[in-house]
């Protein structure tokens, strides 16, 4: 299948690249994955379990960080919560958080690290002003172009319940059959106007429906086979904010998306789909292609294509930018990803990109994190 859509790509006039985090990322490419010894290696697998071993490094375990504990305007160490109680990491050093692009922002503020009159409004007496936490919330639009398979794939066959059982302790075990095959091997980033400088719109492809469900005869019925892809849009412009609810740590952080917020932005994935919907429709998919499922023959016009977004879209789960860094004055960070106004505070997650990259954010965290430990080192830049 996925030859298929190479096929309908070329078709359609669409470039193919060998390595789309290379030197050209515009065009359709073969999947990239984190994988080691034939599994997938996560930043836990890569970095942190090989540290395990080292003497001067502690890992507590369902914890919850409550605040950073300052002395006047310096970070001297961390407060959380265990087993009931509260306890205390102090340093000497640095505090370096890296709780991601909504907990972080949520750590500071409960610190008094924030927007004064908002950190009030919840009962926080603030300490450091810096407006921007929490603000300039980011994050990839996506929706779906489904086509129902004509017949039923080897997957579909794969997910009986009885195969799908021996296929997972399969894959588990030996490493080997249906179960280790990853259910996508293809992306591709495009643009919707040739002159733009990068791609705005990036297609997620899928070769099963993403509810796909174990079945069985006479127990479970089996699910219909369909197939397709998720438009997804880049550069949104389009703006959220993260919010404290209450002073409790353990409350939920207020999370406001604010998607589709601009005309640019509702055009760009409107596009998005009208070319999600050409290359499904190319000869190559021919041998495959059953009925349009999503946005289905009845979704024609602009208007209905705006509407079928704006009922189903979803987050393509790649949150960043509410504690940016960079030299502007509502920067929370500063080129060093150091908190501005807190000595010995530095931020090492997606939280501190100020834009969203033309891609999954995977890989820029992991640069973010490596980078953030030559600054913490006082190692001198790598060259050009």
């Amino acid at each position: 299948m996925f030859d298929a859509w190479l096929d309908a790509a070329r078709e359609a006039d669409w470039p193919f690249t060998e390595d789309y985090n290379g030197m050209e990322q515009e065009g359709f490419g073969r999947s990239q994955w984190t994988i080691k010894n034939g599994r997938r290696c996560s930043a836990a697998v890569a970095f942190l379990r090989p540290a395990m071993r080292r003497p001067n490094l502690t890992v507590e375990t369902n914890a919850l960080a409550t605040r950073v504990i300052l002395e006047r305007t310096r970070a001297t160490g961390v407060e959380y919560a265990r087993t009931g109680r509260l306890h205390q990491a102090s340093t000497t050093r640095e505090v370096l958080l890296a709780g991601g692009v909504f907990n972080t922002p949520q750590l500071l503020m409960l610190s008094g690290i924030g927007e004064a009159d908002h950190l009030r409004e919840v009962g926080i007496e603030p300490r450091v002003s810096l407006p921007g936490v929490g603000k300039n919330l980011q994050d990839h639009l996506s929706v779906d172009v489904h086509h129902a398979r004509r017949g039923r794939g080897p997957f579909h066959a794969e997910m009986r319940l009885d195969r799908a059982a021996v296929n997972m302790a399969r894959a588990y075990v030996l490493g080997t059959g249906p179960g280790t095959v990853l259910p996508s091997r293809l992306h591709a980033f495009l643009k919707t106007r040739r002159e733009l400088a990068v791609p705005d719109i990036q297609f997620l492809f899928r070769g099963a429906p993403a509810r796909a469900y174990p079945w069985f005869p006479g127990i479970t019925p089996a699910y219909e086979d369909s197939f397709g892809l998720r438009p997804v849009m880049l550069h949104p412009e389009s703006r959220g904010v993260v919010r404290l609810r209450s002073a409790d740590p353990a409350a939920p952080v207020r999370i406001v998306q604010n998607f589709l917020a601009t005309e640019n932005d509702v055009r760009t994935i409107r596009e998005g789909v009208k070319l999600g919907r050409d290359i499904a429709s190319r000869k190559g998919l021919e041998p495959f292609r059953g009925r349009e499922t999503a946005p289905g023959p009845a979704c024609r016009t602009d208007a209905e294509i705006d509407a079928f977004v704006r009922r189903t879209a979803i987050t393509a789960h790649h949150p960043c930018a509410t504690c940016a860094m960079g030299i502007a004055e509502d920067a929370v960070l500063d080129p060093a990803l150091r908190v501005r106004g807190v000595e010995a505070l530095r931020v090492a997650d997606a939280s501190a990109m100020p834009d969203l990259v033309s891609g999954n954010i995977n890989a820029c965290v992991l640069m973010i994190a490596e980078k953030a430990a030559d600054l913490v080192l006082g190692k001198p830049p790598l060259p050009a």
